[in-house]
C-alpha cells in the first residue's frame, strides 16, 4: 500500500473540512478581537473550500482525469501554509508567520492548474 493513496487524500480532506468548521464557528462565537476573527474566517473559508476540491480530485480521477492525483498534495499542503499560517497569528504567532502564507496560496493555483490539466483528459474520444 502507497502511503499517500486516495484513501489517505480524502482523510486529510475530511480533517481540513472538520478543522475549517471548527475554527470558523471559533471565530464567530470565540474570538473578540476583529482583526483576529477575520484571520480566522478567511483561514477557515480557503481551508474548507480546498478540502472540497481534495474531494473533486478524487471524483476527476474516478471520470479521467489521472493527472488530477497531483493536485492534492498541493491543495491539502495549500491548506497548512496558508490556513495555518493565519490561525496561528489568529492565535497570537508573530506577524512574520504571514510571509508563509502567500506560499500556501501558490500552492492552491498550482493544484488548481493541475485539476485543469487533468481536465483535459476527461472524455477524450
Amino acid at each position: 500500500m502507497r502511503l499517500w493513496n486516495r484513501r489517505v487524500w480524502l482523510l486529510l480532506a475530511a480533517a481540513g473540512g472538520f478543522a475549517s468548521v471548527g475554527f470558523g464557528a471559533f471565530a464567530a462565537h470565540g474570538v473578540a478581537d476583529p482583526h483576529s476573527r477575520e484571520l480566522l474566517r478567511t483561514g477557515a473559508l480557503y481551508g474548507f473550500i480546498h478540502a472540497l476540491a481534495t474531494f473533486g480530485c478524487a471524483t476527476l480521477l474516478q471520470i479521467g482525469g489521472r493527472r488530477a492525483r497531483f493536485a492534492p498534495a498541493f491543495f491539502l499542503g495549500g491548506v497548512v501554509l496558508f490556513s495555518g499560517s493565519l490561525y496561528a497569528m489568529a492565535l497570537g504567532a508573530p506577524a512574520w508567520l504571514g510571509a508563509i502564507t502567500p506560499l500556501g496560496g501558490l500552492a492552491f493555483l498550482i493544484g488548481w492548474a493541475i485539476m485543469a490539466w487533468a481536465a483535459l483528459d476527461v472524455d477524450r474520444g
